[in-house]
């Protein structure tokens, strides 16, 4: 198993890696194989959206993503004021205009389509994409699944990897250290002499130098701490119907009042991580500029222990915020193999607890920490996150998912603590806590895997 830094850490939009980012990438591979195919049969273009994707999609704004994703604009590269002006005019003529391709007919109101029926059978976030003829007949259909942090399989990518059918990439790319759980990074790390960041690096090198390399997650932590400048920054009410107003501008502001005063805050860790955090995830759910990490429903828990480590740690460096984004997405890699970071799929647990995790586990690796000490910590913030529900009201990215990324910032600092207290041996392996957060996601309701179906977003509109 190897997935990349750059595969956990992906630069994209809010407010959702699997519900917006997703999507717009699957319409755009859809997008590519028309361009493949050519020919000039193609009148008009369907999609459908199923599972979480339809009970969910107008919140996470999925339709638009759709469009833009047809339209040519990708997560990565969309600059927000052309991507406005191109769906404004595909709104007003339903028309797909792209050279080499013939004018190609989608009226978002009647070809896109919220299917609230059973999901389709791969996963939770499905869609189907179709190209018809000028007498309605279907010509060529992909089914995609976005499976959570961006990442998107088509159906028969996924048949293939549930069926052990592709090899792993380990095998493929010939990577140095090539674990697939903890008990065998641990292991390779015991056997080596390496951190956990180190042989991670040395993985990494197989696909890109070392100055790419660099460049690249210099390039992650900028975007980050940009996400969290303009969330510091900004006021007034989030975009969405829920009239959720953005917090952070002014609790960052007090904080920096109540800093010149000989009042010493004993709480005010936890009061500046939450700060951070929620910072990135207003941001997130305003639709800006994000990085999944791993997801954009828990993407402010990393940047803001990044930051505490950043501001506060002594000897904080720039080789430590690689460090830590190296051992973060070992730690993430893992999870998304043996289990899932899809809230979807196994509900909160797998977003905010593998965020935290992650998070943990960098801190561990910065502030000195062990290989078993890391593993540890983040089996301790992984832990305490079981059997989390993703209910998001309004199916919108705010609540409760904004304040919980502040406590999961908050939970993985404490989980750090810990390991760093022990000597890394514990009761619980990182491996069973993974294990156990899959099979808790097989066996919870699909009214708490981010359906807003139960929970906050069924009892709340009723108080």
């Amino acid at each position: 198993m190897f997935l990349s830094v750059f595969d956990i850490f992906k630069i994209g939009i809010g407010p959702s890696s699997s519900h917006t980012m997703g999507p717009m990438t699957a319409a755009g591979l859809f997008l590519g194989l028309l361009h493949e195919r050519g020919g000039d049969d193609v009148a008009r273009v369907r999609c459908s959206l199923h599972g979480s994707l339809a009970f969910t999609g107008k919140g996470h704004a999925t339709d638009r993503a759709v469009r833009l994703g047809l339209l040519g604009f990708a997560p990565d590269t969309l600059d927000p004021d052309e991507a406005e002006a191109a769906d404004a005019r595909l709104m007003q003529a339903h028309v797909l205009a792209h050279e080499g391709l013939p004018e190609i007919g989608f009226d978002p109101e009647a070809d896109l389509v919220f299917d609230y029926g059973p999901a389709l059978p791969g996963h939770a976030n499905g869609l189907q994409f179709w190209a018809l003829d000028t007498h309605g007949e279907r010509l060529v259909g992909r089914t995609y699944y976005s499976v959570g942090g961006g990442f998107v399989v088509d159906a028969t990518e996924l048949e293939q990897q549930q069926a052990g059918g592709l090899r792993e990439m380990r095998e493929e790319l010939g990577v140095p250290y090539p674990f697939g759980n903890a008990t065998e990074m641990l292991a390779l790390g015991a056997d080596s002499g390496l951190t956990i960041a180190a042989m991670k690096r040395a993985n990494e090198l197989v696909l890109r130098d070392e100055a790419a390399l660099d460049a690249g997650m210099d390039a992650i932590w900028q975007a980050m701490k940009g996400c969290m400048e303009r969330g510091l920054k900004m006021d007034g009410i989030l975009p969405g119907g829920l009239s959720v107003r953005r917090r952070a501008k002014a609790i960052r502001e007090a904080l920096l009042r109540e800093h010149g005063t000989n009042f010493a805050d004993p709480y005010a860790i936890n009061e500046w991580l939450s700060l951070y955090a929620m910072a990135v995830n207003e941001e997130n759910a305003a639709g800006g500029k994000v990085v999944t990490a791993p997801t954009n429903g828990a993407a402010g828990v990393i940047p803001a222990v990044l930051r505490w480590y950043f501001d506060h740690h002594p000897g904080a460096t720039r080789e430590g915020v690689r460090e830590f984004l190296l051992t973060a997405s070992a730690v993430g890699g893992l999870i998304k193999h043996n289990a899932s970071i899809s809230g979807a799929e196994v509900g909160c647990q797998g977003e905010v607890g593998s965020a935290s995790a992650m998070a943990a586990a960098g801190l561990t690796a910065v502030r000195g920490g062990t290989n078993m000490q890391i593993e540890n910590a983040a089996e301790i913030a992984l832990e305490h996150h079981l059997g989390m529900t993703c209910d998001p009201v309004g199916g919108l990215v705010q609540v409760p998912c904004i304040e919980r990324n502040g406590f999961g910032a908050v939970k993985a600092v404490t989980a750090s603590s810990l390991a760093l207290r022990g000597d890394g041996v514990h009761f619980v392996s990182l491996d069973a806590c993974v294990e156990t957060m899959r099979q808790t996601g097989i066996d919870l309701s699909d009214k708490y895997k981010e359906t807003s179906k139960g929970g906050l977003a069924a009892t709340l509109p009723a108080c």
